[in-house]
């Protein structure tokens, strides 16, 4: 009597969290399923009450319109290179200032990891008047440098500690063997420990790059029309002070957000294994 009681218990735990998983699920996927509705739904029903889950008439003309948009490839064009250019930067710096946490021991290099984690916790806004001060005062206004710049400083926090968490799981017994055998300090980097931590530079690039793909305050502030990204350079094309093309701004939302999405299913195995490094202890 008791197994039969004990599957009836486990049967009971699964449906309950498979329950649990499809509300969730659709609630997180709503907002997504949304925008594709609205893309494709004529300009005329957008606003028709009530509301249409399912739209009556299916209408490509939001699409056409984007491929129609010049504009739009110029702001795609800047995303990439802004975004490309932050993550490797974010990288290679963070992947020296791991290193440098996790296998140096040196007076105050405890605070000076909290000091950077610390960094993390200014709000962005807060910064960017000091930042467009500074960026102006160089003339670096309305440049890509002024985007990288400005991205990779709130990037490397998050990376630095990432990278630091992943290097701590890599033995100090092959850096030794390496010292042992000759081996300089830059070669073991290089050769030994950035080859072991490729699943931790991923996550790191990749948070990067998603970084610098949908910020909005900063490519709004410190470029101008022809170096903004996609984020400002859509809400200036299709919102107005009198109207708001939403089929056409929900159709750009969702292809922007394709190469983020495929990003993420294609690395989420080193994505995962890049944020979870470092959190048990042997």
């Amino acid at each position: 009597m008791r197994k039969p009681r004990v599957r009836a218990d486990r049967r009971a735990v699964t449906v309950s969290a498979w329950i649990v998983v499809a509300v969730f699920g659709g609630f997180a996927l709503l907002p997504v399923y949304w925008l594709l509705a609205t893309s494709l739904t004529p300009r005329t029903e957008v606003f028709a009450y009530p509301p249409r889950l399912f739209p009556s008439e299916i209408s490509f003309d939001a699409y056409l319109a984007l491929a129609n948009n010049p504009a739009l490839f110029g702001y795609l064009r800047n995303s990439i290179i802004v975004s490309i250019i932050t993550a490797v930067l974010s990288v290679i710096v963070s992947a020296y200032m791991g290193y440098a946490f996790s296998k140096f021991r040196y007076r105050g290099r405890r605070s000076l990891m909290y000091f950077v984690l610390a960094s993390q916790m200014f709000p962005q806004a807060l910064l960017l008047i000091t930042l467009y001060t500074v960026f102006s005062a160089y003339g670096l206004l309305n440049t890509y440098a002024a985007l990288v710049l400005s991205f990779t400083t709130f990037t490397l926090p998050l990376c630095v500690w990432m990278l630091k968490g992943f290097f701590d799981t890599i033995p100090d017994d092959l850096i030794e063997a390496a010292l042992v055998d000759g081996a300089s300090r830059m070669r073991i980097i290089h050769s030994v420990v950035l080859p072991l931590a490729a699943p931790g530079l991923v996550a790191a690039g990749l948070f990067a790059f998603v970084r610098g793909w949908n910020d909005f305050i900063f490519a709004l502030t410190l470029a101008g029309p022809d170096k903004q990204t996609l984020p400002p350079g859509l809400v200036n094309t299709f919102i107005g002070e009198a109207s708001t093309a939403w089929p056409e701004l929900m159709a750009a939302s969702l292809v922007v957000s394709l190469p983020v999405a495929i990003a993420f299913i294609a690395l989420q195995r080193y994505l995962v294994g890049g944020m979870t490094a470092g959190a048990v202890k042997g």
